[in-house]
C-alpha cells in the first residue's frame, strides 16, 4: 500500500507470464507455456518479451498464436507492453556465384548484381540496408546516423533502426530520451528527429539497464522493432547492426529482405580481418555489398594541422579492392565528430557545411549510387538479339 492509500500494482513476474500462456493453445492443441517452441521469456520494468521458435513453413499457422499470446500477457496487471516474436532457424543460403567483372576492374562487381528476394519485407519501406562491422568500436553507429542524414539530404525519406540490443547508442546520438507511443495497443510509433524516423531498444529501457538476453530474445526484439513499428512510408530504412558475425547478425541477414550492406572498418589490420568476415557473411546469404567505409582514417591536429595515421591508412580501401567491392570513402578521426555525437547533434546537423559532414555526404552518395545500380539491374529488360 502506498503512502497515499492507493494500492500499488505488484511487478509482473515470469511465473505470472507463463501462467497466462497456459490459456494460449498452439496449432497442436497444447498450452504455449508447455510447448518447446517457447524459447524465451524476459520481463524487465513492466515490459515482457517472448520468443517462439517455429518451423519456417509453419509461421502463418502460428501467427494467431503470437497474437493471442500478446493479448494474454498484455492483460496482466503491471504489464506496460508485451512483445512476442516468431523466430525460425533456417539453413544458410548457398553462396552466390561471383558476378562477372564489369568494365576495367572488379571493384564494383558486387554492386551490379541484381538484388534477390530474401526474407520478409517491412510494410511501407521500399528498401532496407544494413550498416555492419566485423567487430565493435569502429564507429559503426556514428557512421549509421550520419549516413542516414546524408541519404535524407539526397531527397530520400529515411528511417534508422538501432539493432544493437546489447549496446544501443541511438538515444544518445539522436539526443532523445522519451519513450515511443503505441497505436492500437500493438503498433509502436517511431520517434522522429532531424527528419528521420528512429527506433532503438534504448528508447524502451533505461540507459543503465543491462540487456542480459540470449540469442533468441535478441532476435525477438529486433524482429519486433522491424515488424511492429509504423515505419512507412519510407524510401529507405538504415539498420545499425550489432557488431560481429554471430547468430543474431546471420539470422537478421537471412530473415530480412536486405537490399544491401555497408561494411565499416578502421584501417587497422585486426579490424580489417573482421571486416573481411563481415563481407563473407553477407555474400553467403546473397546480400549485395554496397561498399566499405574506412572510419578513423586519419587524424589532423587542430593546433598544428599535422596529420597522423593513428590506425594506419588506406587499409580498408586496399581490402575493398582485394575483395572486389566498392570503396565508399574515408572518415577522419576528429574531435568534432565525437563531441557532437555525445551531444546528440551529429555533424550533418551541427556543422552541415563542414569537412567532416562532406566526408559523410560522399559516403551517402556512393551508397545511393550503388542502390540505383542494383535497382536498374533488377529492372533491366531482357536483351533481344536478332541474327
Amino acid at each position: 500500500m502506498a503512502d497515499n492509500g492507493i494500492a500499488e500494482t505488484a511487478p509482473v513476474t515470469e511465473e505470472a507470464v507463463r501462467a497466462a500462456l497456459k490459456q494460449v493453445k498452439t496449432p497442436e492443441g497444447i498450452a504455449l507455456s508447455a510447448s518447446p517452441a517457447l524459447s524465451g521469456v524476459v520481463v524487465t520494468a513492466g515490459k515482457v518479451y517472448l520468443s517462439v521458435n517455429v518451423d519456417p513453413a509453419q509461421v502463418r499457422a502460428w501467427e494467431n498464436v503470437r497474437m493471442a499470446a500478446e493479448a494474454a500477457v498484455a492483460a496482466l496487471p503491471g504489464v506496460a507492453s508485451a512483445l512476442v516474436a516468431l523466430t525460425a532457424e533456417r539453413a544458410a543460403a548457398p553462396p552466390a556465384r561471383p558476378a562477372p567483372a564489369q568494365g576495367h576492374g572488379h571493384a564494383h562487381g558486387h554492386a551490379h548484381a541484381p538484388a534477390q528476394a530474401r526474407g520478409t519485407a517491412v510494410p511501407g519501406v521500399k528498401a532496407i540496408i544494413a550498416v555492419a562491422s566485423g567487430k565493435g568500436g569502429v564507429g559503426k553507429s556514428t557512421t549509421s546516423i550520419n549516413l542516414a542524414l546524408g541519404l535524407r539530404d539526397l531527397g530520400l525519406t529515411v528511417g534508422l533502426l538501432d539493432a544493437d540490443i546489447y549496446g544501443p547508442s541511438l538515444p544518445r546520438l539522436a539526443g532523445l530520451s522519451q519513450k515511443p507511443e503505441m497505436e492500437d495497443g500493438k503498433t509502436i510509433i517511431p520517434l522522429e528527429n532531424f527528419g528521420l524516423k528512429l527506433m532503438s531498444i534504448g528508447f524502451l529501457v533505461e540507459e543503465e539497464t543491462p540487456m542480459i538476453w540470449r540469442g533468441p530474445m535478441v532476435m525477438s526484439a529486433i524482429t519486433q522493432m522491424l515488424r511492429d513499428v509504423k515505419w512507412g512510408p519510407l524510401d529507405l530504412l538504415v539498420v545499425d547492426m550489432p557488431p560481429g558475425t554471430g547468430d543474431a547478425q546471420l539470422t537478421m541477414a537471412q530473415n530480412v529482405n536486405l537490399a544491401g550492406a555497408v561494411i565499416v572498418s578502421t584501417p587497422q589490420d585486426l579490424a580489417l580481418i573482421d571486416a573481411r568476415r563481415g563481407v563473407a557473411m553477407f555474400e553467403k546469404v546473397n546480400v549485395p555489398i554496397l561498399g566499405v567505409v574506412e572510419n578513423m582514417a586519419y587524424f589532423v591536429c587542430p593546433h598544428c594541422g599535422g596529420r597522423s595515421d593513428v590506425f594506419g591508412h588506406g587499409g580498408a580501401h586496399q581490402e575493398a579492392d582485394k575483395l572486389g567491392v566498392p570503396f565508399l570513402g574515408e572518415i577522419p578521426l576528429h574531435m568534432r565528430i565525437r563531441e557532437m555525437s555525445d551531444a546528440g547533434l551529429p555533424v550533418l546537423v551541427s556543422d552541415p557545411d563542414g569537412e567532416q559532414a562532406a566526408a559523410y555526404r560522399h559516403v551517402a552518395a556512393g551508397v545511393k549510387a550503388a542502390l540505383d545500380r542494383l535497382e536498374a539491374g533488377a529492372k533491366a529488360p531482357p536483351r533481344i538479339v536478332i541474327e
